[in-house]
């Protein structure tokens, strides 16, 4: 099973860096792709023309592997009594920072999956094509399978994990509780079902007939070891890479990550209206974490948008979304291919019986 990832992939390692958006581009993935793991682009934020762009320098950067990572969400209808109650939230802040509610507009934030990406990634056909919050329309899905490219899903469930597989996974990501970022969930929004990720990886190591990626809190060596201890076939890692030099990760977000604040995360759906994990901050522990009160996902960005660039612009991260995992441990100012080394020393201590070199080039 540890063979069949990279052989999935065609890549030297079975590591796969998370797609992070907002604070990564294709620099992140180049270099991860480039040290022997599966570097990816986030694109849910991106318009085709971005889209395009970016990875046209992925395939200038590197000659190796690379996935590109959507979110699957339905786009909300707008519910102008849902949109008041959050004006209503944050205005005593829009008073603060002397912002007029009038002039905060509205907007998604978030693209979901579309035949106009579809057609962008068709002059392309990437290796690997992942998706947040379950998968495309069948059709879509066709599409990019005809194309070659393998397909990744996040699971946050057994009965999502299964979902996933029967409709067209390759593999499925076993996001545990620890991880940072958005939860994958879809089938279900009830949080008390979200396992941590070494309860959930050998309960779908056990179902899946796929190869199962673990992802949460998994920081250093001996996470990794860990997990393939547990029998998955490989591990994807966000967090760690967040300081890395080709992150784009801010100067505010980048000082919270080495501080004592990145102890303590929350699930919030303060900054985009779905659960996702970061450090608690003013905002978070003022609304939320999880409040009535924010709109559908995407919907609520636009509202939080204009205070986090106030608070930014005083050097404040009360209003900025610091994504983090559990486990920051691991998140250290080196470059990528430093940090997928020093991950890459666990294949080694749990894998000295198989038949491949754990060493990046």
């Amino acid at each position: 099973m540890h063979l069949t990832l990279q052989t999935l992939f065609g890549t030297a390692l079975p590591l796969a860096q998370a797609p992070m958006a907002g604070v990564q581009g294709s620099a992140l993935a180049i270099a991860v792709s480039n040290a022997g793991g599966l570097g990816s682009l986030p694109c849910a934020m991106l318009g085709a023309d971005a889209i395009r762009s970016e990875i046209t320098a992925i395939r200038a950067g590197t000659d190796k592997p690379y996935n590109v990572n959507f979110f699957c969400h339905t786009p909300p209808e707008p519910d102008a009594t849902r949109d008041a109650a959050w004006r209503s939230a944050l205005a005593p802040y829009y008073r603060e920072f002397d912002i007029d509610p009038k002039s905060v507009g509205a907007g998604p934030g978030r693209n979901p999956f579309d035949e106009a990406a579809a057609a962008v990634l068709a002059e392309f056909q990437p290796p690997v094509v992942s998706f947040h919050f379950g998968l495309p329309s069948p059709a879509l899905l066709a599409k990019v399978k005809r194309w070659g490219s393998k397909v990744l899903a996040s699971a946050t469930t057994l009965d999502e994990a299964l979902w996933l597989e029967a409709h067209g996974a390759d593999a499925v990501i076993a996001q545990g509780l620890e991880a940072g970022g958005h939860r994958g969930h879809f089938l279900s929004h009830d949080l008390t079902r979200q396992l941590g990720t070494f309860a959930l990886l050998p309960q779908l190591v056990r179902a899946l007939k796929v190869p199962v990626i673990a992802a949460g809190g998994i920081a250093d060596a001996d996470g990794v070891a860990a997990a393939m201890t547990l029998g998955a076939a490989g591990v994807q890692i966000g967090t760690a890479f967040l300081l890395c030099p080709e992150a784009t990760t801010t100067s505010l977000h980048r000082a919270a990550l080495q501080s004592e604040a990145a102890r303590h995360t929350a699930l919030t759906n303060v900054f985009t209206g779905r659960p996702a994990r970061g450090i608690v901050n003013r905002v978070m522990r003022e609304l939320g974490p999880i409040g009535t009160a924010p709109p559908e996902f995407p919907m609520a960005t636009a509202g939080i948008a204009p205070l986090r660039a106030k608070a930014e612009a005083q050097g404040s991260g009360d209003f900025s979304p610091l994504w983090s995992g559990q486990n920051a441990t691991g998140c250290k100012p080196l470059p990528a291919h430093d940090i997928v080394q020093n991950l890459a020393k666990g294949f080694a201590q749990s894998l000295l019986s198989h038949s491949f070199d754990p060493t990046p080039p």
